[in-house]
């Protein structure tokens, strides 16, 4: 069964939520005995969607008995500080964002980047060319072009930078924008293809080094600010998409020969570059074969992951992030990105898709993650359009045939971090006593302090919350998420 959730009307987010209270001033040191706990609640087989189903006061704490199940926040020990959370403006998203009626455009616009309405995204990636999510393979200059003296963006001009601008402006005026290429032009590579990986070419490698900093120019020309960009989305796969292939020693000569000293040299020094943008598994070695060398160390700001390494079945691989900041603790981790594959239109509602995000995100930020990006942030009803008949799923997808925007309730999971934990927020010491629960905690920079608690199983789980030395106790529903904000 399909269930709607829009905007108007009926309210963002499900009957009864009720506005977040006022933030209190909170330090390390404080107390929040008598403050009180506003809870926001997701759960599967009810109407609850970010909705504020309770409020719990802080009360002096005992010693937990070990019969109990507790979360502790240990507020006096704080980690990373949060960049951001968003989601990819490909060109699928824009091409279905221009096909919906404007009350639908404005109405997604406020659903993703309002903090107050909608669940406030801090963070956007986009692409270099095109991508699978379009509808067919292009570039930037023409056929053999290696100066780039037939550089433009055009393509773009149709349906993506509007979006974008849009975007921006929907967010405040700015949002941190990064953006990744999937391959190099056809002519730059080994097989003559944007396709089915490939190498790019020794003698092409100052031109293609060159071709992002010309599209950086370009775009900000337009008055769309990039913050950073990765080297070259998924290095490690030979997709029948756009894809191009990096060994660790050959992504680390690019960026240290080429790239970062030609972003210099074109006054883009301070973009932000992120190595391997791929999934958890082989993460450790890229990064140790890049940031081991100082040469091409200099130019990195953190290592970029994707979630994709379960498609061999298995557990993911979270540790193997703790492992990269206990090793380069100057260097920042980024989730560039992760969706739910195979598209089904029956399966909207399927829950284990948001489950995947909560866990993968609590377990991400507790092993030092920054900032977070999901893919596309709007598909069609068919799960794309995608060239090569990749479809997967969004957190929102319109019918292209009614013009309805259907709310999945990954989106609501997304929210639950995205809405309340805002940029510059502080991750907070916080563990669980049993398995059967997950959580993390940010200190945002106004003091409220954000518990995000999962429950994935089947029956509902009554626990204590611990902040320093003060409880509160409630319950959590079968396979639901709680954002506890005090």
């Amino acid at each position: 069964m399909k269930v709607i959730y829009t905007l108007f009307g009926f309210g963002l987010f499900a009957a009864g939520c009720s506005p977040q209270p006022t933030p209190k001033e909170l330090t390390p040191a404080a107390t929040v005995v008598g403050q009180e706990a506003a809870i926001y609640t997701t759960a599967d087989s009810t109407t609850l969607r970010l909705t504020r189903t309770d409020s719990k006061t802080f009360v002096p704490g005992q010693q937990p008995l070990e019969t109990e199940i507790a979360v502790f926040v240990n507020p006096h020990k704080t980690f990373q500080t949060m960049l951001g959370i968003g989601g990819a403006i490909t060109d699928a998203s824009a091409e279905v964002f221009a096909s919906l009626p404007a009350d639908k455009q404005e109405e997604l616009l406020k659903a993703y980047y309002d903090p107050e309405t909608g669940i406030g995204y801090t963070l956007a990636r986009t692409t270099i060319h095109s991508c699978d999510f379009a509808k067919g393979s292009y570039t930037y200059v023409s056929d053999e072009d290696k100066d780039l003296g037939t550089f433009n963006i055009d393509h773009d001009l149709a349906f993506r930078i509007p979006l974008l601008k849009r975007v921006i402006a929907a967010a405040g005026g700015e949002i941190p924008l990064y953006v990744s290429p999937w391959s190099p032009p056809p002519f730059m590579k080994s097989n003559q293809s944007m396709l089915q990986g490939g190498k790019l070419l020794p003698e092409f490698a100052a031109s293609w080094a060159l071709y992002y900093a010309k599209f950086i120019k370009a775009y900000e020309a337009l008055d769309i600010p990039i913050w950073g960009l990765t080297i070259q989305n998924e290095p490690m796969a030979t997709q029948r998409w756009e894809s191009c292939i990096y060994t660790a020693a050959e992504e680390r000569d690019f960026l240290k020969n080429h790239l970062g000293p030609t972003l210099e040299r074109e006054g883009l020094g301070d973009k932000k570059i992120i190595v391997w943008d791929h999934n958890r598994d082989l993460i450790n070695d890229r990064a140790n074969t890049i940031l081991e060398d100082p040469a091409a160390a200099k130019y990195v700001w953190g290592v970029g992951f994707h979630w994709y390494e379960t498609w061999t079945g298995g557990a993911p691989m979270f540790t193997n992030l703790g492992n990269i900041k206990e090793s380069f603790p100057d260097k920042n981790l980024i989730f560039t990105e992760g969706c739910n594959e195979s598209f089904d239109p029956l399966k909207y509602e399927y829950w284990p898709n948001a489950e995947r995000y909560g866990r993968s995100m609590i377990n991400d930020f507790n092993e030092g993650t920054v900032a977070w990006t999901d893919w596309n942030i709007l598909l069609d009803e068919t799960g794309g359009p995608n060239h090569v008949n990749n479809l997967c799923f969004a957190p929102v997808h319109a019918d292209t045939r009614t013009g309805e925007l259907i709310y999945t309730p990954t989106y609501y999971y997304l929210g639950h971090f995205s809405k309340f934990i805002r940029p510059g927020a502080r991750r907070v010491s916080t563990t669980t006593s049993r398995s059967v629960l997950l959580s993390t905690t940010f200190q945002n920079e106004d003091g409220t302090l954000v518990t995000v608690v999962m429950n994935a199983t089947d029956s509902p789980i009554t626990y204590k919350l611990y902040v320093g030395e003060h409880m509160l106790e409630t319950t959590i529903l079968p396979h639901a998420l709680q954002s506890l904000v005090y």
